[in-house]
């Protein structure tokens, strides 16, 4: 029994009570009224008392220290009345906010200070020498927005969900006295990061702009680009708690609409708390496959966004991400880059056989090594053998541990190169390919021919100019090791069966993902590679946009106009 109670004492464990804590469940009420406050919003009211303290309840300014609140009394027509400001610090510009809100609204001047008749001529117009005049009554909001506001953007709101959402957006709202509507008031001045070149996507020959995380300045490097008044950018917001701004944009005159109102009800019906980068909606928008294969692209060059949404795409760009999503995209854009369009036709061709080689060779190089050492020894030439054969002679391990060992490290490598800070990520990813292949060399750990299987594997990825579809295709690298090695060439053809039904049956947005191969439909200048660029007249048939031509049958006019050849034959 004493031994019994020294264990009980030494290693049994009873919480204290005065730490015993648990979390409150929401009651009943509490949701109840959650759910009444959202689904009908909650009415400016005319006392200004009254929406003070509603404000500085939903703020709880006392803890909150970045919420101002700003009393102060405003003069209007000779009249005071009482009046607040709330706001975020850091968000708001404050030499805007003093300059073209305060000033105006406290300092006594002539337009505030004027006593004459309370009206104002709306409209005028002349009839037989009568000069006949339209008059409305003095209105204190009407007068505040055209008379003592000289702010740009300036907006009326009646609830108090639409002045919160503007003060979170980084705007400013104004509270006065008497009057049952607030006024949202634009005035955004928070820090951000200026447009700069992409980091992820090299340029050759093209514009250095990317992306940067403020929704607006990414719409602006669109509209730069297309200066054409067809081109709509929507705000759609997801999440209930972020409220996160999405903008989806899309050429009127050339999008299909279907595709519009699919992508915006997608959107419209996503039921989460938050939404905080353009990877997130990307998972919430597709539909699901088993094989991870990405169904939508995305960039960071708006030249690249505007290109696709010209051929009819949409591109939806979320506020606080430096990435727009192009949707829908097929098997052929995730091989493309958006320079091959700025070489010429035979340098950008070359490029895109390449990386379609780049992508067999990601794929199915070290499941070929596998299989072919294991059950196929008799294709290779006899010397070829004898040498795999020799280098392997010292290895301990099997083939399938071997380039499992091999590949792995090489995963490791290229992550931590990653993940580590920019200066020493590179030396880490060269240093430690090349300590690594060559002790494990020495040590008879691995063969030095499959180093060089995992090197051409490793520099093919590479080639891969979209990291999502590389990222799919280095993981599934793997199952076709494990084919090559279980079946040999009959393991690996079943998988690549299996492999390539599976992409016939995907379809992005309701367009097949390997258009226009399956179903086999005629390009017209869409497929693969590319075509001269006097012949890529039409969009892609599969896209079904509104305007199918791209360009004129005859674009380069200046060489060949058939008016001008017939005036030559005349003379």
């Amino acid at each position: 029994m004493n031994f019994k109670n020294l264990w009980d004492k030494l290693f049994s464990y009873e919480p204290p009570l005065q730490y015993n804590f648990n979390l409150p469940e929401t009651s009943t009420n509490e949701e109840e009224s959650n759910i009444n406050e959202n689904s009908n919003p909650v009415k400016i009211f005319p006392s200004l008392s009254v929406n003070k303290e509603y404000m500085q309840t939903k703020y709880n300014t006392l803890i909150n220290s970045d919420i101002i609140l700003r009393e102060f009394t405003l003069n209007a027509r000779g009249k005071q009345y009482g009046a607040f400001i709330v706001y975020i610090d850091g968000m708001i510009d404050s030499k805007i906010m003093d300059d073209f809100i305060l000033k105006p609204l406290m300092l006594r001047n002539r337009n505030n200070t004027f006593d004459g008749p309370h009206n104002k001529v709306i409209s005028e117009a002349i009839t037989n020498n009568i000069t006949v005049r339209k008059v409305k009554k003095f209105d204190l909001p009407s007068y505040l927005m055209s008379c003592l506001m000289p702010q740009n953007s300036v907006k009326q709101v009646s609830t108090f969900e639409e002045a919160i959402n503007g003060i979170n957006s980084g705007n400013c709202s104004l509270f006065i006295d008497t009057i049952d509507i607030a006024f949202d008031i634009e005035l955004k001045g928070f820090k951000q990061r200026s447009v700069d070149k992409p980091n992820n996507e090299i340029v050759i020959k093209g514009p250095h702009e990317a992306f940067v995380e403020n929704i607006r300045t990414n719409t602006s490097l669109i509209r730069r680009i297309i200066n054409n008044e067809n081109l709509i950018i929507e705000n759609i917001e997801v999440g209930k708690i972020t409220k996160t701004k999405c903008a989806v944009c899309y050429m009127k005159n050339i999008t299909n609409d279907d595709l519009v109102n699919e992508v915006k009800y997608r959107l419209n019906n996503l039921e989460v708390d938050s939404l905080l980068s353009a990877g997130e909606l990307e998972q919430l928008i597709v539909d699901s496959n088993m094989l991870g294969i990405p169904e939508v692209l995305s960039t960071e060059r708006p030249d690249k966004a505007t290109k696709y949404l010209l051929r009819g795409r949409i591109v939806v760009i979320v506020n606080g991400t430096p990435y727009g999503i192009i949707m829908p995209a097929v098997l052929v854009d995730f091989l493309t880059s958006s320079e091959d369009s700025n070489l010429k036709v035979n340098f950008g061709n070359f490029l895109r056989i390449l990386r379609v080689l780049a992508s067999f060779i990601t794929l199915l190089l070290p499941g070929l090594y596998v299989a072919i050492t294991s059950f196929h020894q008799e294709i290779l030439p006899t010397s070829l053998l004898y040498s795999i054969l020799a280098s392997r002679a010292s290895v301990p391990f099997p083939i399938i541990v071997e380039i499992l060992i091999m590949e792995i490290s090489f995963e490791l490598i290229r992550e931590a190169g990653l993940r580590v800070p920019s200066p020493i990520g590179p030396t880490i990813g060269i240093v430690g390919a090349l300590v690594l292949g060559q002790a494990a060399v020495s040590a008879g750990i691995v063969s030095p021919i499959l180093i060089i299987i995992v090197a051409i594997t490793g520099i093919a990825s590479f080639a891969i100019p979209d990291f999502s579809f590389g990222f799919h295709l280095r993981y599934f690298r793997f199952l076709f090791i494990l084919l090559g090695f279980i079946a040999g060439f009959l393991g690996i053809s079943i998988g690549l069966f299996v492999y390539i039904s599976i992409l016939c049956s995907l379809r992005s947005f309701g367009v097949s993902f390997i258009s226009p191969f399956a179903p086999n439909s005629e390009s017209k200048g869409n497929g693969y590679l590319l075509p001269p660029i006097w012949k890529r007249e039409h969009r892609a048939p599969y896209m079904a946009t509104k305007r199918e031509k791209d360009q004129e049958k005859i674009s380069m006019k200046w060489k060949y106009n058939p008016k001008l050849h017939r005036k030559n034959e005349k003379r």
